[in-house]
């Protein structure tokens, strides 16, 4: 049994987070935090989760959390983490921070696309990126693991085998991704009211959206070399899941077969990954799930591939592979705790 907090509860990802953790037989909570709420009832937020309504909500206080927590999950705001995570944290528990902060290797590209200053650079030779499909290795020694966000989760998890196995031309990338608006966060946000996002479909962050870089970033080492993508996110009205669209040129000679042995070869064994072939995925298929499913089409006319993949954007793109992540870590099983088909069809 292992003690666990999360700073952040309130949230999206930080409420499913709880709802997981309080589930998992061999984790305690033992520090579960919210500065919005502090000496409330987790209940009186989220009555819907009455199980565990009676966790008190405490400050949020870094430091007192590591003293009392085998792992902390910190699901803050990007800029907040890395004023608050140091050495002498990580020297007591393992943090798993499920913001922006620790993601992007180079402190310039990270204050270039964030427009903020990184006071803890000196921790981002150590964090690992955890995506636990392509950094398990590195995961299991961690102190400080970078959950990666949930657009990236879903495009890389469909690009990388393309692209790690050089069947397409990595100047050719294209993704187009659709959200759920609970991707936004629950603060309050005009663009996130009901009559704002009902009865409408929206591209934003065009050219210029902040997980473009994490998305070059792991493509980047998938590749062997530097690449650029270009990346277009959508809003779409309905509360959580991910549909991302990508799409690359072959390299000659390249079909059906060499496209589907690459997905084998990267996924075959993975508890968390549906490869679905031609047999497309639909958001419906993983909700509430830690699943990523895939699917792709090879388009014989264009030399092209369409890869599309599915996730819910605050299990697998956020909560569920924190908890992935802290399976991997303290081994404690990876598939704990987590669900791998949906609770109803419908």
């Amino acid at each position: 049994m292992i003690t666990a907090g999360v700073i952040g509860a309130t949230g999206y990802a930080g409420s499913q987070l709880v709802a997981l953790l309080s589930a998992h037989p061999q984790v305690r909570l033992a520090y579960v935090a919210s500065h919005s709420y502090v000496g409330k009832r987790f209940g009186e937020v989220y009555p819907s989760l009455f199980p565990i309504g009676d966790l008190i909500l405490q400050e949020e206080d870094i430091e007192e959390a590591s003293h009392v927590c085998d792992v902390l999950f910190v699901a803050l705001p990007h800029g907040m983490a890395s004023h608050k995570i140091s050495e002498e944290i990580l020297s007591r528990c393992v943090v798993i921070d499920l913001g922006a902060d620790f993601r992007l290797s180079d402190r310039a590209v990270y204050e270039s696309w964030y427009q903020c200053d990184h006071p803890s650079s000196h921790l981002l030779t150590e964090s690992v990126y955890g995506l636990c499909e392509l950094h398990r290795r590195a995961i299991k020694g961690a102190r400080l693991i970078a959950n990666p966000g949930c657009y990236t989760t879903c495009s890389i998890l469909a690009l990388a085998p393309l692209v790690g196995t050089g069947l397409v031309d990595p100047t050719s990338l294209i993704i187009d991704s659709a959200s759920g608006t609970s991707g936004a966060g629950r603060s309050e946000k005009i663009g996130s009211l009901f009559c704002e996002v009902n009865e409408n479909y929206k591209a934003y962050g065009v050219t210029n959206h902040r997980h473009t870089p994490e998305i070059e970033q792991e493509l980047s080492l998938q590749n062997g070399a530097p690449l650029v993508v270009q990346f277009t996110p959508h809003l779409v009205p309905m509360n959580r899941g991910i549909l991302s669209t990508c799409y690359a040129n072959l390299k000659a000679g390249v079909g059906g077969a060499e496209v589907r042995g690459a997905y084998e070869e990267y996924y075959g064994d993975e508890p968390f990954i549906r490869l679905m072939g031609s047999d497309l995925p639909e958001t419906r298929f993983v909700r509430a799930t830690n699943v990523c499913a895939i699917g792709w089409k090879v388009d014989e006319r264009t030399k092209r591939v369409v890869a599309i993949s599915a996730i819910d954007n605050l299990v697998k793109g956020a909560a569920g592979q924190a908890v992935q992540n802290m399976n991997i870590r303290f081994a404690l099983g990876e598939t704990t705790g987590l669900a791998t088909s949906v609770a109803s069809p419908l």
